[in-house]
């Protein structure tokens, strides 16, 4: 598989985990390729295998058989270390219990990977950031003290701050009410269009699928659909 003009590419990717009634085949020979900047959902059942698909793509994880490349690096070929540091220089998260520091506010959570990647004045650039999702007047407060949304934009404002080829989202809408949903999708697609992030999302929700520019379908571990919308 060429992955010169790719993002991400997986090819013939499988995973096995062991159980109790021997090998569990999870993943089974899905391979694709992913260009920079597109919007991509990840869909199917629960138990389809899409959060083990997302782990293995971030480096998280490694594939029992096959390669996944992250910005034309192989990240099989690298130990743990090699993929952290491949993740902190190419991935952003977003999750659906939001993973913010409780003892940071808003702010501070925002610098936290500004600092770690060693911008220049990630204070000023969080509070760009802060401002761009709409929570300048709430830069102070702690996540204690932010509703589920608010939550969920700083989670946002966070992973975009380092403008990351790569943004992983999970069920990011999972643990909100489907107005809030509504706002913080909009916010993600808005800041996917006006970056060069990449936007891999793994969701329930066939309505926020269907806003992708294309829909990777899992069945029983299987890539059963590959689908882009229609210009």
């Amino acid at each position: 598989m060429s992955n010169n003009s790719a993002v991400l590419a997986a090819e013939k990717v499988s995973k096995q985990v062991s159980s109790p009634e021997g090998n569990l085949t999870i993943l089974s020979d899905v391979s694709f390729s992913i260009a920079p900047g597109e919007s991509v959902a990840v869909v199917g059942a629960s138990g389809a295998g899409k959060s083990t698909l997302l782990a293995l793509l971030a480096g998280l994880d490694l594939p029992t058989e096959g390669n996944i490349w992250l910005n034309g690096v192989d990240l099989t070929t690298l130990d743990e270390d090699g993929r952290a540091a491949v993740r902190a220089a190419n991935v952003g998260f977003v999750f659906q219990s939001f993973h913010l520091v409780p003892s940071l506010n808003a702010l501070e959570n925002v610098m936290l990977p500004l600092e770690l990647a060693g911008a220049g004045d990630p204070r000023t650039m969080a509070v760009n950031i802060l401002r761009e999702v709409g929570l300048s007047e709430r830069a102070r407060h702690y996540p204690s003290q932010l509703s589920g949304g608010e939550k969920q934009r700083v989670a946002i404002a966070r992973a975009f701050a380092t403008e990351p080829a790569v943004l992983f989202a999970d069920e990011p809408t999972g643990n909100l009410d489907s107005r809030t949903g509504d706002v913080v999708m909009q916010l993600m697609f808005d800041l996917n269009r006006n970056s060069s992030t990449t936007l891999i999302l793994v969701t329930h929700d066939k309505s926020i699928a269907e806003r992708c520019e294309r829909e990777i379908g899992l069945e029983s571990g299987r890539l059963v659909t590959d689908t882009r919308a229609a210009a």
